[in-house]
């Protein structure tokens, strides 16, 4: 496992520099990812204006900052994401502005899921590819710690109360996703997260 873990880290990026392959990829027609579909390319283009949006609205309290601030140690909040992926376009500018808050404390890099199978494949949730998904590794240990995603609890309830009275995703589960996320404001990914990482400080993780 460490093997692969470092692996993907050799092939990770910046926030910006994965902002920018997305985007790149866009200005030929194309989204991230083994398959090309006119539905996923829309799905980036939709997704390239949220995180947009969301690097201008997202608010980091002042109790996370000084939280993330105080960690004992320095972590890599390593992310596999993909740009058509909705969850991941409305977690990721959260992650990284907590990661810029955090005084170095926290280093995100993120890694596109196609590339990286077997990581991936050590990551699955109930037996799926779902993402986006951040694992946890402390940089002075140099072992993961734990990982979460792929989306916070309230979001993932909301998709299980779907599949369980209507059936497979559709529009308007998406929509009501996108719809949760707008009220949430950013807050439950910043709880979920400054949890784990509380609990890793004071080992119980």
């Amino acid at each position: 496992m460490k093997s692969i873990v470092a692996k993907a880290l050799f092939n990770s990026h910046s926030y910006i520099e994965y902002r920018k392959l997305v985007t790149d990829l866009l200005s030929e027609g194309k989204s991230t990812g083994n398959e090309q579909s006119d539905s996923l390319t829309n799905y980036s283009r939709l997704n390239e204006a949220r995180m947009n949006r969301l690097e201008k609205t997202i608010v980091i309290s002042e109790d996370t900052i000084s939280k993330l601030q105080h960690l004992d140690n320095h972590y890599i909040w390593l992310v596999i994401s993909e740009g058509w992926c909705g969850d991941a376009a409305q977690i990721l500018p959260i992650l990284n502005k907590m990661a810029l808050a955090s005084d170095k404390k926290i280093d995100l890099r993120i890694v596109f899921r196609d590339e990286n199978d077997d990581l991936m494949n050590h990551y699955l949730t109930n037996g799926g590819r779902a993402i986006p998904k951040v694992i946890v590794i402390c940089k002075e240990a140099g072992i993961v710690r734990t990982d979460w995603g792929p989306r916070p609890k309230g979001a993932t309830e909301l998709m299980a109360k779907h599949k369980k009275e209507v059936g497979p995703i559709d529009e308007k589960i998406k929509t009501d996703l996108q719809l949760w996320y707008l009220a949430d404001k950013g807050i439950s990914v910043q709880e979920e997260l400054l949890e784990i990482m509380e609990k890793i400080k004071y080992n119980r993780l």
